[in-house]
């Protein structure tokens, strides 16, 4: 339900943003020693880590696939991250975007080269501003790579939403909270299509299409701020 308050002043969102633009994005590769692969990624007010660990022996046995290796996503939001402080440990809502992380990053994984293995991904907002699933799915497909976990392709995410009637990309905190829709996507760029669509609030049929196709190219927008970082990384072609 929308709040009052005044999203757009002359043609300019709340933030000073064009309809179609993004927040601020930056993303640093391998930023744990400890880990296989890592990243951390700032999209706008968002600050979140994600390392990754394996291919390892996964365990309890009972999980393990003959065929192939096993992805685990772990999402958690610090207690800190958002104004009014949230109860530590594990949540509903961690519980549920680690299992969208996983759905949007498989298909993109060739984890039939470690059957009986499991790949493990980390993701800890330590400071929230709207968008963290997109933001920690863009962060953990930089940080499986950095891994050398083999990859088909990297997936960017990045959201779509309605606010005062008009389709915006990439929501601020203020858009996301009292706008009237939010459209999360995950894209696998080569194949051109969705590992992840969810909606959150009302939308017509037209503008449901006119939300898919700016995400698309939002998603586009941010493949390519993944690819600078792995190449600023590693100082190599682009591979992907």
């Amino acid at each position: 339900m929308e709040k009052d308050i005044k999203f757009f002043t002359n043609g300019k969102r709340i933030d000073g943003r064009a309809i179609d633009e993004l927040r601020n994005i930056k993303i640093e590769v391998g930023v744990f020693k400890r880990a296989d692969g890592s990243s951390y990624i700032e999209w706008g007010g968002n600050k979140i880590y994600c390392a990754v660990y394996g291919p390892r022996e996964a365990y309890p046995r009972f999980l393990q696939k003959s065929d192939r290796a096993i992805l685990k996503c772990r999402y958690n939001m610090a207690s800190f991250a958002v104004e009014e402080r949230k109860r530590p440990g594990p949540s509903r809502r961690g519980v549920e975007i680690g299992k969208v992380t996983q759905g949007a990053l498989e298909p993109a994984l060739i984890l039939e080269n470690f059957p009986k293995c499991m790949v493990e991904v980390n993701i800890e907002v330590i400071q929230a501003d709207a968008g963290t699933r997109c933001a920690g799915i863009t962060a953990a497909s930089v940080a499986l790579a950095n891994a050398g976990i083999p990859m088909k392709e990297l997936v960017p995410a990045c959201a779509a939403g309605k606010v005062e009637d008009k389709i915006v990309l990439d929501l601020c905190k203020e858009e996301d909270n009292y706008g009237q829709a939010d459209l999360p996507l995950a894209l696998l760029p080569r194949k051109n299509e969705f590992s992840l669509l969810q909606m959150d609030g009302d939308l017509t049929e037209d503008q449901l299409e006119e939300a898919i196709e700016l995400g698309r190219k939002g998603c586009l927008q941010v493949y390519e701020i993944q690819k600078e970082a792995l190449k600023k990384k590693y100082i190599t072609g682009d591979v992907f």
